[in-house]
């Protein structure tokens, strides 16, 4: 039997849609782009499974229909976890190098990690990420890397995030259901943030916004680290369930009402259409206008709880870099204008970028989740053709801390 050529797969899992995209990594370890699969999304509301066969069967059309264009099958892929139970904290892990002190060994940073993620989760919690913030050797902060240098006490600060232990359980099983072992589970806004965040932005500080059809996820940077996660329970299913209800039309057609208005500056317009109404009611005609004053207030809303997000963070004046949308809702028209008056930073649309011969499909920002998977799960391969055996085998380097399954 021929030998299967290296590949990488990564699996978005949304309530909108499932997405899988295989690349083939070349000998400069580069990506091309080699099958793309969509599926209308079932048995999801706001990031969990509450229909696991509906979930199951949206993944397997998704990856037929990547198998297809890619012309060979798929065992293996990286995944994608979301939704409002994610949770951020900042943690302090400490160890002593002796009374005289000594110089920083490998075995000192795996150690005060350790202790740095041994804090108390309830039973139903589960551990994601344990993101490198920075190092402290006695009275020296700031340090990226301590290795080799002398001191008496080195300490860690990490960001831990977590999420629920049943909904991470049944998102695996609902995948290996399909066919499809998990390589590894990644959390959806820090997979889009290596897809559509420069270096530069993580030192001067950005917050990325990945907005959802049923919630948003929020992380911030700042000096090159992870410094705060957060689930934000709005998305834009939101924004289409309040012009179905103001608007007193299907849903479906509000969903296309939303899509199509144009900016914030559209509810001075008096352009009138003709809206279908429920109940076997005939049409009725509204104003742009109307269509702004729906939309705008949950606008606000989003922008709002982002910013209460930026002041929990304390770094509501610290993003020098400003902010990212990335997310089916990104493109809502008028949101990054009124987020950049709210916020006073600058506010762009991520465009994801690090695959070689891209479909033009995933320019678009609501894939940059999936985009940023499979460079992640290449980084990943990479790493694991030239580490050596040991505790260097649990280190992912991909983010700037650990990662742990």
């Amino acid at each position: 039997m021929a030998r299967k050529l290296p590949y990488v797969a990564a699996l978005d899992l949304g309530d909108s849609k499932t997405c899988v995209v295989v690349c083939r990594p070349d000998d400069r370890n580069k990506l091309h782009l080699v099958g793309v699969g969509v599926a209308e999304s079932r048995g999801w509301r706001r990031g969990a499974i509450n229909d696991f066969d509906s979930a199951v069967l949206a993944i397997k059309k998704a990856v037929e229909a990547a198998e297809d264009a890619a012309g060979f099958s798929i065992d293996t892929a990286y995944i994608g976890v979301g939704g409002l139970d994610l949770k951020g904290v900042n943690s302090t892990g400490a160890i002593s190098l002796g009374t005289h002190g000594r110089q920083v060994a490998a075995d000192d940073i795996r150690k005060v990690f350790e202790v740095a993620q041994n804090i108390a989760l309830p039973p139903d919690r589960r551990l994601l990420h344990a993101e490198r913030q920075e190092y402290l050797l006695d009275s020296q902060d700031g340090i990226r890397n301590p290795i080799g240098m002398v001191g008496t006490r080195l300490e860690v600060n990490v960001h831990l995030v977590t999420a629920s232990s049943l909904a991470h359980e049944n998102l695996i099983t609902a995948v290996n259901r399909a066919g499809i072992e998990v390589k590894d589970t990644v959390l959806e806004p820090l997979a889009a943030a290596e897809a559509c965040l420069a270096a530069d932005e993580r030192e001067l500080g950005v917050g990325l916004l990945d907005i959802g059809r049923g919630s948003s996820e929020f992380v911030i940077y700042h000096d090159g680290s992870l410094r705060h996660t957060a689930a934000i329970p709005v998305g834009g299913e939101f924004f289409t369930n309040d012009v179905a209800v103001g608007l007193r039309t299907p849903v479906p057609e509000a969903e296309r009402l939303k899509l199509s208005w144009t900016d914030s500056k559209s509810s001075e317009s008096e352009d009138s259409f003709e809206v279908p109404s429920v109940g076997g009611r005939p049409p009725r005609v509204v104003n742009t206008a109307m269509l702004g004053e729906i939309l705008e207030p949950r606008e606000e809303e989003l922008v709002e709880l982002t910013q209460a997000e930026l002041g929990r963070a304390r770094l509501d004046r610290g993003l020098g870099a400003g902010l990212v949308l990335v997310g089916g809702g990104a493109k809502l028209a008028g949101l990054a204008a009124m987020a950049e008056r709210t916020l006073e930073m600058p506010v762009r649309l991520g465009q994801p970028s690090g695959i070689e011969d891209v479909d033009e499909v995933l320019l678009d920002p609501a894939y940059a989740t999936v985009v940023g998977l499979v460079l992640y799960g290449n980084r990943q391969r990479a790493l694991e053709g030239s580490r050596q055996p040991g505790w260097r085998d649990r280190w992912k380097g991909f983010f700037g801390g650990e990662k742990t399954n």
